[in-house]
């Protein structure tokens, strides 16, 4: 869910060295991943799963709520106060909140400069899957939202595929997206759903960084990544 005025997003992450006298090459900026909200599914397979992601814009003091199943809220811009389960959390700009399935969260924009004209709340699903998330399994599953920053000029990373699946969100930059060959520019805005089987790639070409959301579900103690294509008896 993301708010603008108050901004969130509702989804329902070694140098080598020189020889000789070389002056040493600085290694490159790394991969950062910092999980925003998390928790645990005791199953997955009880009803069908779907992803989902909604846009809500809330103006200075304007109150709205949500009703999740499993969802996170992500902080796009602004502060929020959100009421849930009796207890209030600010939220400000990068934060996140894990909501319950059948929870109801209250959610206030906080008037830090008020305008002198507000527009009403806007309320408006970005994406959802057109199908259930296939290949989940009996059995516990990870649930999370992390925000992924890929250093600039990064080349693309090996073929991988999810053990669950994952919904991408692009915050800023542009990242280069290959499938099955293709590689497609992705830039802020774009929502991008992997599924189980799909083997991609994943680089950064441009001059700045790329800043994404992941909403992953994989199975507990299971790498949420790995590596090639998923064997075929799976």
């Amino acid at each position: 869910m993301q708010f603008r005025t108050t901004g969130l997003l509702l989804l329902g992450a070694i140098a080598l060295p020189a020889s000789g006298t070389a002056q040493s090459t600085p290694a490159p900026p790394a991969i950062t991943r910092t999980v925003i909200a998390a928790t645990k599914l005791p199953t997955v397979t009880d009803v069908p799963l779907y992803f989902k992601a909604v846009s809500i814009t809330l103006q200075p003091d304007e109150r709205s709520s949500v009703l999740a199943a499993n969802g996170i809220l992500y902080q796009m811009s602004g502060s929020t106060e959100v009421a849930l389960d009796g207890e209030a959390k600010m939220l400000n700009a990068g934060d996140g909140l894990f909501i319950a399935g059948g929870k109801t969260a209250a959610l206030t924009a906080v008037d830090l400069n008020r305008p002198t004209e507000t527009a009403p709340a806007a309320v408006r699903e970005l994406y959802r899957t057109a199908t259930p998330i296939p290949d989940l399994k009996p059995g516990g599953y990870d649930l999370n939202l992390t925000r992924v920053t890929f250093p600039a000029q990064m080349p693309s990373n090996l073929p991988h595929h999810r053990s669950g699946a994952a919904l991408y969100y692009i915050i800023s930059g542009t990242g280069a997206n290959t499938v099955d060959g293709k590689t497609e520019a992705r830039g802020p805005g774009s929502l991008i759903y992997e599924p189980y089987a799909l083997v991609h790639q994943w680089g950064n070409p441009g001059n700045e960084p790329l800043i994404f959301l992941a909403f992953n579900i994989n199975p507990e103690g299971v790498a949420a990544v790995l590596p090639g294509a998923p064997a075929k008896n799976q």
